[in-house]
């Protein structure tokens, strides 16, 4: 194993294989940049061009591109509220707020930086996983990631800063417009009113695009001033001081990272789940969970951390079962075998050089991105000072193009200005839009797998040891939650009734 990581790390720093990396971080900037586009449907216009390439030159391009475009989503998810990807969208909730405190610097600091340490920890994590991948994969089933799903929704309390009434409305909201699309079980049209558009169900990414990105741009077109509202002048020295904070909140960092590997490497569950749940984490451990979704620190590093590490994740399920974790990895898995590659015991013996390339591949993509991210820093932040009369025809041009290029349908295009219209219907109202994001994330996962667990086990999955597992974090997480809102309130009625007493 020792002699077979340096092998890795040599065919990995080849010229061929450098060079097809720098074209892929390239091309993973500019699609980070732009919503809509996606890993996936990139990495399947590039697979072609690895045609007659060795495998890893060949996956440098695609894990270099893989990988670079989720981190540079969190560029326009600060810098404009718009998420590049959508596993960026958790990024808007506090970076595009501290942008607007003329925090931007900071925020993008500590993005690339937590970005960075999640995608080395993500790799490390692969590399370690390599001799036990197969035991591990072989305790978890559809129980399991039915219970992962569930303790998903119950981060919905903390994402609800305002109403947590409300936030559970916007969920089940969110899981009900999940609902549209073919019925898993019976194969009917359900909730689709006669439109075949439907029957693929409503797509996440003109959704994200809509409710949190269209949502920011239309405030700016209200504005008379032509500005984003509350926006400071932009401070670029704080690059520096994010970065610090990445390390000050270095246990938050690992902590997100270790989040976003352990739930990437379960098949089905998703980029947006992860970066949620470490996001809701952070929350409900800070001393400060106030400041959540007003611009904290915090909420950027969980969010940038998970970002990253759940690519080394993801890939564990791929290369040791073929089991692809999302639909990038599916499209990645037809790469290993255009290459002759077969997932399994043969890229676990025959292939390991191979399989500890893309370590490598992961962990220099990710350096050259955050060098790269940091020159790119001052230019892009300088679109901000834009006014927004100049600015939002480029913003709602880089919607619709997002929004279109999810499926090449243009009803996409429709679903984005309905949720646009909600999200500004939300925020005009102090409704969380997130929680209805992760209900319509989550529901159709939940269905499939609550189908499955009851085909298999009726209700004796309830008494899995991982499911109860689960089901003891959950109770604990409520606990928590209750606790924290109890003392909340008897601070509020203690600080009432002292000013009471001084009147």
């Amino acid at each position: 194993m020792p002699e077979a990581i340096w092998i890795a790390l040599g065919q990995a720093l080849s010229p061929m294989s450098l060079l097809m990396l720098l074209v892929g971080v390239a091309i993973g900037f500019v699609v980070g940049i732009l919503p809509g586009l996606g890993g996936a449907v990139t990495l399947a216009l590039l697979i072609p061009v690895t045609f007659g390439m060795d495998p890893v030159p060949a996956f440098s391009l695609l894990l270099g591109m893989y990988v670079v475009s989720a981190i540079a989503g969190d560029f326009t998810s600060i810098l404009f509220g718009i998420p590049g990807e959508p596993t960026s969208a958790a990024m808007v909730l506090d970076g595009y707020p501290l942008k607007k405190k003329g925090q931007a610097g900071r925020a993008l600091g500590a993005s690339l930086s937590s970005s960075a340490i999640g995608a080395i920890f993500g790799a490390l994590l692969l590399m370690a996983m390599i001799p036990v991948m197969r035991p591990l994969m072989m305790a978890v089933s559809a129980p399991e990631l039915f219970a992962a799903g569930v303790l998903g929704l119950t981060f919905i309390a903390s994402l609800s800063s305002g109403s947590i009434n409300k936030g559970v409305i916007m969920a089940v909201i969110g899981v009900l417009i999940s609902l549209v699309g073919i019925d898993p079980n019976l194969g009917i049209p359900r909730y689709t009113f006669g439109s075949l558009h439907l029957w693929e169900g409503i797509g996440i990414v003109p959704v994200v695009v809509g409710l949190l990105g269209g949502a920011e741009v239309l405030q700016t077109m209200l504005e008379k001033s032509g500005h984003t509202k509350n926006d400071a002048p932009l401070r670029l020295g704080g690059v520096l001081h994010g970065v610090k904070d990445s390390l000050r909140y270095w246990w938050l960092t690992l902590r997100a990272s270790a989040i976003g590997a352990v739930l990437g490497i379960l098949p089905g569950l998703g980029g947006s789940v992860s970066q949620f749940i470490a996001y809701g984490h952070a929350k409900q451990t800070s001393k400060h969970p106030e400041d959540f979704g007003e611009g904290s620190i915090e909420g950027v590093i969980a969010s940038g951390a998970t970002t990253t590490a759940k690519d080394g994740g993801h890939l564990v399920p791929t290369i040791a079962f073929g089991v692809p974790a999302g639909a990038s990895m599916a499209v990645l898995l037809g790469a290993f075998l255009i290459q002759g590659l077969n997932p399994g015991p043969e890229m676990l013996d025959e292939h390991l050089d191979v399989t500890l390339s893309l370590v490598w591949i992961i962990v220099l993509s990710t350096i050259v991105a955050a060098i790269i991210g940091f020159l790119l820093i001052r230019p892009l932040a300088k679109l901000t000072s834009v006014t927004g009369r100049i600015l939002v025809p480029f913003l709602v041009t880089m919607l619709t193009i997002g929004a279109f290029a999810a499926t090449g349908a243009i009803e996409n295009v429709w679903t984005m200005l309905v949720f646009l219209a909600i999200g500004v219907l939300a925020t005009r109202f102090k409704w969380p839009r997130i929680p209805l994001l992760l209900g319509l994330v989550l529901g159709e996962i939940l269905e499939r797998y609550f189908i499955v667990s009851y085909s298999l086990f009726e209700w004796g999955w309830l008494n899995r040891p991982g499911v109860i597992l689960i089901e003891f974090i959950i109770a604990v997480m409520i606990i928590f939650t209750g606790v924290r809102i109890a003392r909340k309130r008897y601070r509020a009625r203690l600080a009432r009734s002292m000013n009471g007493t001084l009147v």
